[in-house]
């Protein structure tokens, strides 16, 4: 007996579905798309840069699925960050918002912040001098921003933006990192509201890390959009797409 051919309808149907349900599993699981709002990660990411982060590098929270559904206590195939990585995070004030800062203290560690220097244990960081940047003009005054290599303990090599080294932020308390938390830092260092206020951000649970940054896989100025492709030939970052987040 001869069999139907399946509908063309149907085929498509199941085709849709099926890449529905993978693309499902990989963003709950595997990767997960994020875009960067504000300039608080300048220069290592770019307002209007999209990235991908890795949800199973530090194993699976409730907060590493959709709504945060609380069917996870903690943390399963739990897998600490390190020192240096760039990570997505659930703010602890509200649980809710995305933030992305670089983690900088880890359980135990006391961090504190001199004249701009960051301090961690004790000992003072070394950051190497790149050259200075001139910003856009806001009131008619130009702005600079000092470009330094900072180099942490265990080696890691970024950069981070200093406008001065008598900010407000540049001048703080120890900070007493608890268990089970973590303490993150922007790189733009006079511009990032993190881990240095306590009433806004402060100490980060290792339960609200969604996951870290790996790459980039769009950037765009202020004059394109990712749903606007009219807008890409002028306006595309094309140096940007692909790059590893450092």
């Amino acid at each position: 007996m001869s069999k139907k051919k399946p509908s063309l309808i149907g085929e498509t149907a199941r085709t849709v579905i099926f890449a529905v349900i993978i693309a499902f599993f990989i963003r709950v699981f595997a990767y997960e798309p994020f875009n960067i709002p504000s300039g608080s990660m300048i220069p290592t990411l770019l307002v209007g840069d999209y990235l991908f982060v890795s949800k199973f590098s530090y194993g699976y929270s409730r907060y590493s699925l959709p709504w945060g559904l609380a069917v996870i206590d903690d943390r399963i195939l739990a897998s600490p960050p390190k020192r240096g990585d760039v990570v997505v995070f659930k703010l602890p004030k509200d649980n809710q918002t995305d933030y992305i800062k670089r983690v900088i203290g880890l359980p135990g560690d006391r961090i504190q912040v001199i004249r701009g220097i960051l301090q961690i244990n004790g000992t003072a960081v070394t950051r190497r001098k790149l050259g200075t940047i001139t910003l856009a003009s806001y009131g008619g005054y130009k702005r600079q921003a000092v470009e330094y290599i900072e180099t942490l303990p265990n080696g890691v090599e970024h950069r981070i933006w200093e406008m001065s080294d008598e900010d407000m932020l540049d001048n703080t308390p120890v900070y007493k990192v608890p268990p089970g938390h973590y303490f993150m830092m922007g790189d733009n260092r006079d511009s990032s509201q993190d881990s240095r206020v306590l009433s806004a951000v402060g100490f980060v649970p290792f339960r609200n890390l969604v996951g870290r940054a790996e790459f980039l896989f769009f950037s765009h100025d202020e004059g394109a959009s990712l749903f606007k492709p009219w807008t890409w030939p002028t306006a595309i970052r094309y140096r940007r797409i692909f790059n590893g987040v450092e």
